[in-house]
């Protein structure tokens, strides 16, 4: 079992793996008590080879690392990537590309939504995990043999599920399909946030433009925070006190400290400060730049059983066509297509127009019609 601790021996792997035709990559990292997530192993496998890098090992330079990872003469495979890859266009600003995710590998392929890795290992791999060191502090030096174990096991056991799930869309030509997919995966715009971006990831039922300005920036100002700090957005202020302050638009230190969940010491230290600018700043936008929340548009009377017959003809599609209904079409992009004939949803591009597009427009207009027969729904043209 390999750990890869010293500058040699990192950079010898780094060079075998360099001429392999993928790689399987996984990482464990930590992120608690931090915006940043701390990376602490990074496990990869060739096909004949295995290895952890131990990220924490003093004075070890990750850079052969990283070129591994730019190679784009070589296919990374991740599990569920996104979190992964997040940490590496942290560290190095770029994606590892060419990129295979075997989570959505597998829903293309039947697996069901969001299929966990457990479960491709049992069936593709044939074997069963060891889940007691799957929430080991993955900081802590010495990692023990049983730790390694289960870390590299991770990478290996994505060998025979990455190469059945690829015969699997070679097979059914859908490699196309994951092409699409990983798209937004090997974008590095996925992964990073931008402070005037991060009110929308607030809940919120209010969709006034003076409070939406004020929210805005006060999400704003805490990521900011958050990120120079290193720290949990919730740690800087939790979403229910940054919505209760866009609310009420506090213009002093006293009203400021009525909020919820914000004592007087941190109404009248940093925070208090912070807080207050963003509320003018807020404030001072003009009417006709403040943001607005999009609206969905009304559904017009009597469209549900449109929507019900969507439903049942693209579980139907799913079903015959063995994909995850979730990576085709949504309850929402039904209710947009049957209100829509050009409504602007995933459903009705690319494969996924081809899969389920077409025939759900054709249904919506009556070219086609749902029948039962031998206890199958089908599609009936109509004549």
């Amino acid at each position: 079992m390999t750990l890869i601790t010293d500058q040699d021996a990192l950079a010898a792997f780094c060079a075998r793996q360099a001429n392999a035709d993928y790689l399987t990559v996984d990482t464990e990292f930590l992120r608690e008590s931090t915006y940043w997530p701390i990376l602490c192993l990074v496990q990869i496998a060739g096909p004949d080879e295995a290895a952890a890098v131990d990220p924490l090992a003093e004075g070890l330079d990750l850079t052969p690392l990283y070129e591994l990872m730019a190679n784009e003469r070589v296919l990374k495979v991740f599990h569920s990537a996104r979190q992964d890859v997040e940490i590496f266009v942290k560290l190095t600003g770029r994606v590892p590309t060419p990129l295979f995710d075997t989570q959505v590998a597998a829903m293309v392929c039947g697996f069901g939504e969001s299929v966990g890795y457990e479960t491709l290992v049992t069936k593709l791999a044939g074997v069963r995990i060891d889940k007691s060191s799957r929430f080991t502090d993955w900081s802590r030096r010495p990692l023990t043999e049983k730790q390694l174990h289960y870390a590299l096991a991770d990478v290996t056991h994505l060998r025979p599920i990455y190469d059945k799930l690829r015969r699997r869309l070679t097979k059914s030509g859908r490699e196309r399909w994951l092409d699409e997919e990983m798209a937004v995966l090997t974008d590095a715009a996925t992964y990073i946030v931008e402070p005037r971006d991060a009110w929308q990831r607030i809940k919120t039922r209010s969709s006034d433009p003076r409070f939406l300005a004020i929210l805005r920036e006060l999400a704003a100002w805490r990521e900011t925070e958050a990120q120079k700090r290193n720290q949990p957005r919730g740690r800087i202020l939790r979403d229910d006190a940054l919505i209760e302050i866009a609310a009420h638009a506090p213009r002093t230190v006293d009203e400021l400290a009525r909020t919820r969940g914000l004592t007087k010491n941190m109404a009248e230290g940093w925070q208090g400060a912070g807080l207050l600018a963003a509320v003018e700043r807020g404030l001072a936008v003009p009417p006709s730049e403040r943001p607005r929340l999009e609206q969905r548009p009304e559904l017009p009377p009597g469209i549900g059983p449109t929507v019900e017959l969507l439903r049942v003809l693209l579980k139907m599609k799913c079903e015959d066509n063995d994909v995850a209904q979730k990576l085709v079409a949504t309850v929402s992009d039904l209710e947009q297509i049957a209100a829509d004939d050009n409504a602007d949803v995933p459903a009705l591009h690319g494969w996924r127009r081809e899969l389920f597009g077409e025939d759900a427009l054709a249904l919506k207009h009556g070219r086609i019609s749902l029948a039962i027969e031998n206890g199958r729904v089908k599609v009936v043209p109509v004549t």
